[in-house]
């Protein structure tokens, strides 16, 4: 490992001190920083307020109370480089020869120009900071309160859940503006931060675990680091994983290149042939074994290959064989999914432009589309997400109204990627527990707008909706 090392007072830590901690870190492999303690430096503030401020930056692997000499520290510890500001390099500087002497190296830098604080840069990830706007006239119309909600919600830990479909691990690459290239019209950046995130049906078993169910989730990954990033985020969940391993693709892997808060370009690693007979009959054997210990089947599809025709037909005799809650979202946002393919569904939930390729109708209304869905799946609800004008529900048992619509409760949008697959897992978990499709749809909604307050895919917890419920 090669260890650098850095001195000095540090007492305002400032961007300077920031870009000069990155340019070390960048240097070696783990970054030791000594506070002159309050007998070298007597300066008014403290040497554990100074060594605080330095603990809580990212670049920094380890920091301490330095009461020695530098030169003490360097002969005793050897590490390889040590940097210091380049101010310092047409100076005296003693520790050279030391360092020369066992094969280390002195760098001077003050860090580039340019952003400074990775800290201020993960805000983006961390800060959640959702403003709901609840719909009261829905409300009202469908005579539910939101102590009835919260009952709703009480009863999930009773639950058990199978979540199958396509894992994808969602990267955010925080890129920092250069300008434009001066021999074509292209957009430089230099990347700064990699952030990753459990994507797909991956992020809908662990929904579904953080509001409160069991879950097992079933799905198909490649032979790479990936796949253990996913496996360890799940099982530390404590969620029953199976990942078949197919070593003819890789996991599916989604990069997000962001500056200054926008998404510049998206990038997808993946492969899209359907699994071989194999995983299949492997898959369904399980599900067969543990057929009774389930009570609700999410079908999370983004048509990467796991959920073949085959897969899905088998699964749906069996749920309904045994009287199972089954529902499903095909998604087609870069890829063509078809909703059509799961039948027998007590819910699904397309986008205006999922439901109109799956029934190859781009001119009929939304009433009229989920009416010809029905007739084609026999599912029992449709929610149709419309984006920013929220979502129309269907009610195909037209025991009480036939449609309804709830618009979209969030105020702040940060970033859309994950909604639907809140608002699926949501839903199907209140629709499950006995809840009308009414207080289901509005559960969902209120967990996508949750959803949708925060950068990258994180799961929606049970207290977070009891807390806004109850506010």
């Amino acid at each position: 490992m090669k260890k650098v090392f850095v001195y000095g007072d540090f007492n305002i830590l400032h961007p300077g001190h920031l870009r000069l901690l990155k340019f070390a870190k960048e240097s070696g492999d783990y970054l030791i920083v000594g506070i002159n303690g309050d007998k070298v430096s007597n300066k008014g503030i403290s040497e554990d307020i100074r060594l605080e401020s330095i603990q809580a930056t990212s670049y920094v692997d380890e920091a301490f109370i330095l009461n020695e000499t530098p030169i003490e520290y360097i002969i005793k510890n050897k590490p390889i480089i040590v940097v210091k500001g380049k101010e310092h390099e047409d100076k005296d500087n003693p520790e050279l020869e030391i360092i020369n002497s066992y094969g280390g190296k002195l760098l001077f830098s003050s860090g580039e120009i340019g952003f400074s604080s990775l800290d201020l840069l993960r805000q983006e990830f961390l800060s959640v900071n959702y403003n709901v706007n609840h719909n009261n006239q829905y409300i009202q119309r469908h005579n539910f309160s939101f102590d009835s909600l919260q009952n709703i919600i009480e009863k999930f830990k009773n639950l058990k859940v199978l979540v199958i479909g396509d894992t994808i691990v969602d990267e955010y690459v925080t890129c920092e503006p250069l300008g434009m290239s001066q021999e074509d019209p292209t957009i430089v950046v230099s990347p700064l931060l990699n952030d990753k995130f459990i994507g797909g049906a991956a992020i809908v078993a662990s929904h579904a675990k953080t509001l409160g169910s069991h879950v097992k989730f079933i799905s198909v990954a490649g032979s790479d680091e990936n796949k253990e990033f996913v496996q360890d985020g799940l099982k530390k969940l404590d969620i029953d994983v199976l990942l078949y391993e197919d070593s003819t693709r890789p996991t599916t892997l989604k990069q997000r290149f962001r500056a200054n808060t926008k998404t510049l370009l998206r990038v997808n690693h993946l492969k899209q042939h359907g699994i071989n007979k194999d995983i299949e009959n492997k898959i369904l054997d399980n599900i067969k074994q543990n057929i009774q210990d389930i009570d609700l089947i999410i079908f999370s599809d983004f048509s990467y290959g796991v959920l073949t025709n085959t897969l899905i037909d088998s699964i749906i005799k069996l749920g309904l064989k045994n009287n199972i809650f089954m529902t499903a979202d095909s998604q087609s946002s870069s890829q063509v999914g078809d909703i059509s393919k799961f039948k027998d569904m007590t819910l699904v939930t397309p986008t205006e432009r999922e439901i109109r390729l799956s029934l190859n109708d781009f001119e009929s209304g939304l009433v009229v589309l989920s009416d010809e869905l029905v007739g084609k799946t026999k599912s029992k609800y449709i929610f149709t997400t419309l984006g920013a004008e929220g979502m129309m529900i269907y009610n195909s048992s037209k025991d009480e109204l036939l449609t309804d619509n709830i618009n979209a409760l969030g105020n702040i949008i940060k970033d859309v990627s994950g909604a639907g697959d809140s608002l699926l897992t949501c839903s199907s978990m209140a629709l499950s527990v006995g809840a009308s499709v009414w207080q289901s749809a509005y559960l969902g909604s209120l967990a996508s707008a949750i959803q949708i307050s925060r950068v990258g895919n994180m799961p929606i917890t049970k207290k977070e909706i009891l807390k806004e419920l109850d506010r």
